[in-house]
């Protein structure tokens, strides 16, 4: 069975991707830092019969990430990772003359340095197997520049960079950076408390995320909304 790494597990869009690749048969190491919630995603994900690790902690943590990759490498290796966990840098945003510069610090840490800490952990796996494939959540704050977001933002343009050299780097991977859009998530209420329209779930564009793992297309940035309309 192919085996993924996918932090941030514990809900959102992570648990929804979980859920759905162990549906598929997919073995699953799942990270977040609420136990209790990544807890009920690993039961989620194991209803459908696939082996799954939940390991909390957090993925800024480097011994909490070279224990995320042993306990894929017990499972057989890493096939995918999938880095999906995320820090705001202020909760509610606010405009980057208050930003908190702690804050910053923190997302670029999650967001962008942890990514990479986690994909030089495992990129001795993902080099051996015949479809090893890295996928960074991104965002569209990381290429537009709207107001409150641009500490957030940044962190995600960052991201976006560090996959497109990636991909450079490392020919024999698959390297997507995927700007999933608008979703209902606790992430996006924490951000902008006060906004409160209708958005989709994210499971409803967890199908886009799939369409990259069975079609395999080149690596680069892909916005989950035309995948699923079947546009690149």
């Amino acid at each position: 069975m192919p085996v993924a790494i996918i932090t941030g597990a514990s809900k959102g869009l992570g648990r929804a991707l979980a859920v759905r690749l162990a549906e598929r048969g997919w073995d699953l190491v799942l990270d977040a830092r609420g136990e209790d919630r990544l807890a009920e995603t690993a039961v989620l994900a194991s209803a459908h019969g696939t082996r799954v690790t939940a390991v909390p902690g957090d993925v800024s943590d480097p011994a909490h990430r070279a224990e995320l990759v042993a306990a894929a490498w017990r499972l057989g290796g890493v096939d995918l990772l999938v880095h999906n966990a995320s820090a705001l840098g202020a909760e509610p945003l606010v405009r980057l003359a208050e930003l908190p510069l702690e804050g910053l610090r923190r997302a670029l840490e999650v967001n962008l340095v942890a990514a990479l800490g986690l994909v030089q952990e495992a990129l001795p796996l993902l080099r051996t197997v015949e479809a090893g494939a890295v996928l960074v959540v991104s965002s569209d704050a990381a290429a537009e520049p709207y107001p409150t977001w641009g500490g957030y933002g940044a962190s995600k343009a960052g991201l976006d960079q560090l996959a497109a050299v990636l991909a450079e780097e490392e020919p024999g991977l698959r390297v997507w950076s995927v700007d999933p859009g608008d979703m209902a998530t606790e992430l996006y209420a924490a951000a902008v408390p006060d906004d409160d329209g209708p958005r989709p779930e994210p499971d409803t564009v967890v199908p886009g995320f799939l369409r990259l793992l069975e079609e395999r297309p080149a690596s680069g940035r892909y916005g989950a909304p035309a995948l699923l309309e079947g546009r690149r």
